[in-house]
């Protein structure tokens, strides 16, 4: 939710006031689709990622603010809590070389940020859920000192009226309170962006969602929280219940969560923004000065300010976004399903799994979701986050008239998946070069089932069993791991273990 807004008190007529400027926004955007009024193709991505400030201890870092002071780049901005950062990187156009130059603006973006967080006796770190977080780190004095957030917590806590309950049944079981959403800022993730034509969105919405679960299972890397190890990707059930505006009698009547994986396919953006209209409450009822069917009567563009602030609140895993650039309105994609880290090569061969896989799944003639229920697609992306690389899908049988079987997540994408993510990175016109360094990373985890959650769970049961509690563990395990991420070589290649002494 990166708009800027200012903190302050919201009455009923607040709320009326927006609903009926949302209402108006929404048929906005139906104008614009149906006068065809987007811009043009472009085959445009863009990447975001979310980052952690840790010590010299592996223990997060309050410092968000002063490091940003350092840094002084509009690339970089404040996440949620006080120990988060975000980098954007510019859009680029996928074709030729485009993640070998990605990878290169990546590592040097982030090597400036982490010197400039060393003069404050801090270092920076991709990774999904930093292991050494306590429940005494996530509470709201340590959220970012930006009027946004204090709102945004406000009125998630107002509308839920009671704490937050933490209830994640894993390897281990966790369950605590919160009174705040500060919860939510352990989620550090990478976001990718897909710009698309309106007549292509649904298609590749619709393969993202497909794509969730399989890129969870290589891509998982969150298996800890407040010591405890629980699933082997625990954002997801975390940030559900984090930013959970119901209270229980709610969730038994059925009310849609604010963070969810959806419930069908889509025929058009349109569907999921009148979606988040019928069933999501504003949270943010600010209303801009911009009336966007005067706009459009006059020609012009409008921004859908309301309509862009209240998508914002509404954390689908795959989101739709619009915006306008250089005065023409576009969509985008918006995948956010991916944890951060472990190293620039990862993140970049993730990406492009994504991206290749996204474009071919989109342009067959038979579309998998076309033989997939969409609660089986719910379900694998559950069983991916709970599993990892170990996880089980439901899948359709190949052949024209296949039921769906129980296929093993690496054999799937291995055999299935893999060859058409590098059909659709041809298609992309992506260099034969790129396709097969990054793949190839994909395909070695599969390889040898390993990924960072995997590798977390095992360099800390190997430190407990020399001897250090959990705690300590957990501790020596964030400081090997973030030593390995500048190292930067790919997390299935990491040994495992702790190359220091076990005694502290």
């Amino acid at each position: 939710m990166g708009e800027k807004v200012v903190a302050g008190g919201t009455d009923l007529s607040d709320r009326h006031s927006y609903r009926d400027k949302l209402r108006r926004c929404l048929t906005g955007l139906e104008r614009l689709l149906a006068e065809e009024r987007f811009d043009r193709p472009k085959n445009l991505m863009g990447l975001e990622i979310e980052l952690n400030l840790v010590g010299a201890d592996g223990l997060p870092r309050m410092l968000n603010g002063q490091v940003l002071e350092r840094i002084a780049s509009r690339d970089f901005q404040t996440e949620l809590a006080m120990f988060n950062l975000e980098v954007n990187i510019a859009p680029h156009r996928l074709s030729g070389r485009v993640f070998d130059r990605l990878a290169e603006e990546v590592r040097t973006s982030l090597a400036y940020a982490h010197r400039k967080a060393v003069e404050v006796d801090a270092g920076i770190v991709m990774i999904g859920i930093l292991p050494t977080l306590d429940r005494d780190d996530l509470v709201s004095s340590n959220l970012s000192e930006v009027d946004r957030y204090t709102l945004l917590n406000d009125q998630i806590v107002a509308a839920r009226g009671e704490d937050f309950t933490l209830d994640i049944d894993g390897v281990e079981h966790l369950v605590c309170t919160s009174r705040s959403i500060a919860p939510e800022a352990a989620c550090t993730s990478v976001q990718l962006h897909l710009q698309v034509t309106p007549d292509r969105f649904a298609d590749v919405w619709n393969a993202a969602q497909v794509a969730s679960a399989a890129q969870i299972a290589v891509g998982a890397n969150s298996p800890f929280l407040f010591g405890r190890e629980l699933w082997r990707e625990s954002r997801p059930p975390l940030f559900q219940q984090s930013t959970d505006t119901r209270p229980p009698e709610l969730q038994a009547q059925g009310v849609r969560p604010r963070t969810w994986f959806g419930e069908r396919w889509v025929t058009s953006a349109f569907d999921l923004f009148e979606e988040n209209l019928r069933y999501f409450p504003a949270l943010l009822p600010i209303c801009d000065d911009e009336e966007p069917l005067a706009v459009l009567d006059a020609g012009g563009v409008p921004t859908l300010a309301e309509l862009v602030l209240h998508n914002g609140t509404v954390y689908r895993w795959n989101r739709p976004v619009y915006g306008v650039a250089d005065g023409a309105p576009h969509l985008r994609v918006e995948n956010r399903v991916l944890p951060a880290g472990p190293t620039v090569a990862d993140v970049l061969a993730n990406a492009a799994f994504y991206y290749g896989l996204v474009r071919a799944l989109a342009d067959e003639s038979r579309p998998v979701w076309t033989r997939l229920p969409f609660e089986a697609a719910a379900d694998n992306f559950d069983a991916a986050c709970r599993h990892g690389i170990e996880a089980r899908f439901r899948w359709p049988r190949r052949g024209r008239y296949g039921s769906l079987t129980e296929v093993d997540a690496v054999a799937l994408v291995r055999d299935e998946l893999l060859p058409l993510a590098a059909a659709g990175l041809d298609a992309w016109g992506i260099e034969p070069a790129d396709r097969d360094f990054y793949l190839g990373i994909i395909e070695e985890r599969c390889r040898r089932r390993a990924n960072g959650a995997s590798w977390q769970v095992a360099t800390f049961h190997r430190a407990l069993e020399s001897g250090l509690d959990r705690d300590e563990a957990l501790a020596a395990t964030t400081r090997r791991y973030c030593a390995l991420t500048w190292l930067g070589e790919p997390v299935h290649t990491w040994p495992v273990g702790l190359p220091e002494p076990a005694s502290l």
